[in-house]
């Protein structure tokens, strides 16, 4: 019987992948019964249970379950050889609940409707809609830069520790929800990631836990990003599990917090997405605009880059390329590529609503 009922677990996984193709045809239904119903309910529960903790708990259990599993291979060597049916049962029957257990609390946001429809803006624009913005970015971002460094050249630098920083995320999202009511943080739960050195050299800034709902932010990127990082991982414990729609509603935290250091990451993160695509674009325009950007800003890009550059490994496109192969499989279909989504978000929202 037991027999009977592990073969029936590890084939479940089966039928879930058939029922998450079927989802994906009903967006209107994960938005409106899981994204704003069942998940709001799940996600703050998470966080009431483990925000609270100054550690990251999933990272904890992560280690206790690699641990488990080294000690499992370790036991059942001799087993895995003489029934290796019955192993490799065993093995999809964890799968199968892991698959489960996943999309259940979180991964089913990967199916609702995209961003640009729940904010009933244009998905595609025009080059010169692009210019436009960027030109306004540059206005925007100059100032703060100036504002905050008394200098052009010199690069902004933060005046606060990386824990205050991720402290004060949530007031970004006090000021956002003002305009978009389903973006109301409550019970923060953002930290620093115990595996903050292995990331750096995965190539990630931080990652949503998604069985703890814990947004966990890389401790050794720099200052500067903390900021826009911080908010992105809280755009994914709010359920948006999509990279680019997590990096608009992250940039846009920023750009509305109360805190001009907030302002300044934000609009500069805003504005090296927009140039990227520009280069794509029109190289030529992109030359002449990057003329006009302070040499501040510059800088602190350059610190991003040069932080990036020193964690470069071999192993890096092999991590890359196997979230992209994630992102595929989970209804994001541009993979890696779609972060440039992010750009037509920002440009058809600021249609309506110029920089100021």
């Amino acid at each position: 019987m037991r027999k009977h009922k592990k073969l029936i677990l590890s084939l479940s996984i089966i039928p879930q992948v058939i029922f998450l193709k079927l989802l994906a045809l009903y967006p209107e239904f994960v938005e409106a019964v899981y994204s704003h119903g069942i998940y709001i309910w799940i996600s703050k529960l998470m966080r009431y249970a483990f925000g609270w903790l100054p550690f990251s708990v999933g990272d904890v259990l992560y280690t206790l379950l690699g641990l488990y599993v080294m000690r499992w291979f370790i036991v059942n060597r001799k087993r895995i050889v003489k029934d290796t049916k019955r192993w490799i049962m065993d093995v999809l029957s964890a799968v199968s609940v892991g698959y489960f257990a996943f999309h259940v609390l979180w991964a089913f946001n990967y199916y609702r409707l995209p961003l640009h429809k729940s904010l009933d803006i244009e998905h595609d624009y025009t080059t010169e809609e692009l210019i436009g913005l960027t030109k306004q970015l540059i206005t925007k971002t100059n100032a703060l830069q100036f504002a905050l460094a008394k200098n052009d050249s010199v690069n902004v630098e933060m005046p606060y520790t990386k824990s205050k920083i991720l402290k004060m995320v949530p007031e970004g999202y006090d000021a956002l929800s003002k305009e978009f009511k389903y973006l109301a943080y409550q019970q923060r739960s953002i930290k620093r990631s115990l595996y903050s050195l292995p990331l750096t050299y995965m190539g990630f800034s931080g990652y949503l836990n998604p069985f703890t709902n814990e947004a966990q932010v890389d401790g050794l990127i720099p200052s500067f990003k903390f900021p826009t990082t911080g908010s992105h991982e809280v755009a994914h414990q709010l359920g948006y599990a999509a990279e680019n729609e997590a990096n608009f509603i992250g940039s846009m935290a920023a750009m509305h917090h109360p805190d001009i250091y907030f302002n300044y990451s934000g609009f500069a993160f805003a504005l090296r997405h927009c140039l990227g695509e520009l280069y794509k674009r029109d190289e030529t325009t992109y030359s002449a605009l990057l003329e006009t950007i302070n040499t501040g800003i510059l800088k602190n890009y350059q610190e991003v880059r040069e932080f990036w550059d020193g964690y470069k490994n071999p192993l890096e496109p092999i991590f890359e390329t196997t979230y992209d192969r994630f992102l595929k499989s989970n209804n994001q279909v541009g993979g890696m590529k779609s972060y440039s989504y992010v750009v037509a978000l920002l440009v058809n929202y600021h249609k309506d609503h110029p920089i100021q």
